[in-house]
């Protein structure tokens, strides 16, 4: 399954494990490469509903992660 922002590439190294950064990072990309608001919105809505491991599946959903 692909992205939904393929363009939209996400390094995650480095956070080192921190699900705030993880959502921080993600959650810029998704608005320094102009995305509505309300996607971003529902980005970050989706990705704080589960654990840690349900964070990094919906983060792989919305970009390229790396």
């Amino acid at each position: 399954m692909s992205a939904k922002y393929p363009k939209i590439k996400v390094r995650l190294t480095g956070t080192d494990g921190n699900a705030f950064a993880i959502l921080g990072k993600v959650s810029g990309a998704l608005r320094k490469a102009k995305v509505p608001a309300n996607e971003v919105a529902r980005f970050y809505a989706s990705a704080t509903k589960g654990d840690y491991n349900d964070l990094l599946y919906t983060c792989s959903l919305w970009v390229e992660i790396s």
